[in-house]
């Protein structure tokens, strides 16, 4: 039998991997429109993304706490077996959907994981925190709504102001502009997807007696950061080509107001201390910004096929971190 410091170094590592897939996986959240309109080149924009994406996660520490005390009522209904079953199984989701080039979220696979591994636990249902939990799942849900509906309106707005202008001199202009909004894009990336690594590494932490409260220590803060900057680094190319041209065809000026539209959404909830789905903020934006142009301009045959699987994400990991803490309990 694994003593716990053993277990706590197995939470720990696998938050870290998940944390490095979850940048390479979301890469193209944040450079994926700058890229397919030739506003910055792709070496270049993910060199400058990996390192928004580090001193982003170091901003703030609220959305891990959301992570870590709001979908379980304590650490007393979570231990090491359960987190190692929700990391490995928000992992295995987030290859399979990398490897069909499927934009998923990070997000919901992690939520997934921890509520199937809890509930096979002892405490059961007791052990959830169903309004945590409830006010996790509609910030999920609604803010790639509201990027939707917020894209299009500010696609609207930019087409009144400029409407007049020669493309050719607006698709100049916007291309420079790209560059500044990609990288506040990148910056609000950091500042809430690593903080859900953050949050399961600090629950173990408290879980295993190591802390008294839920603060997270700096050290997890630089390791998280350094993780998701170096996953980042990697690239995502297969996700950056679904998001960056798949679903809709971006110009210059639609992919300044995508990034634009995402990154104040996402920073947003951020200060709300809300976890998003950086994924499906980007792909509503995309979306909205899309369709202010014209409807049948979107693909909405990619556009539903990103829905299913943010439909399925959560029940899916769900079932996996169950199927998986039985592993784990049976194993270690």
């Amino acid at each position: 039998m694994p003593n716990l410091q053993l277990l706590i170094f197995l939470v720990i590592l696998l938050a870290l991997i998940f944390d490095f897939i979850n940048g390479f996986h979301d890469t193209a959240n944040a450079i994926a429109t700058s890229v397919s309109t030739r506003a910055i080149h792709p070496q270049h924009a993910i060199i400058m993304a990996a390192v928004l994406n580090f001193f982003g996660a170091m901003y703030s520490t609220g959305v891990a706490k959301t992570i870590g005390s709001d979908i379980v009522k304590s650490a007393s209904h979570v231990d090491e077996h359960v987190l190692i079953a929700a990391l490995f199984g928000s992992i295995v989701w987030n290859v399979i959907t990398w490897k069909f080039s499927m934009p998923s979220s990070s997000s919901h696979a992690l939520v997934g994981g921890v509520i199937g591994a809890v509930l096979m636990t002892s405490s059961g249902v007791d052990g959830l925190n169903f309004t945590g939990i409830e006010k996790i799942v509609l910030s999920l849900i609604l803010s790639p709504l509201v990027g939707m509906v917020s894209g299009c309106i500010i696609m609207l707005l930019l087409f009144r102001v400029f409407g007049h202008s020669r493309p050719t001199s607006i698709n100049g202009k916007f291309k420079k502009m790209q560059i500044l909004s990609a990288a506040t894009m990148a910056f609000s990336h950091g500042s809430n997807d690593a903080q859900k690594s953050m949050g399961i590494i600090t629950l173990a932490l408290l879980a295993g007696g190591y802390i008294d409260a839920f603060e997270v220590p700096t050290y997890v803060k630089i390791l998280a950061a350094t993780a998701m900057a170096c996953g980042t680094a990697v690239g995502g190319w297969r996700i950056i080509k679904t998001i960056g041209g798949k679903i809709f065809k971006l110009q210059p000026i639609s992919g300044f107001s995508a990034d634009l539209n995402s990154s104040i959404i996402i920073f947003g909830a951020t200060l709300l201390h809300l976890p998003v789905s950086t994924t499906h903020v980007v792909s509503g934006s995309i979306m909205g910004v899309g369709a202010a142009k014209r409807i049948n301009a979107v693909r909405w045959g990619v556009a539903q096929q990103m829905v299913i699987a943010w439909v399925l994400t959560i029940p899916c990991t769900a079932v996996m971190g169950a199927i998986t803490y039985k592993i784990v309990t049976f194993f270690i």
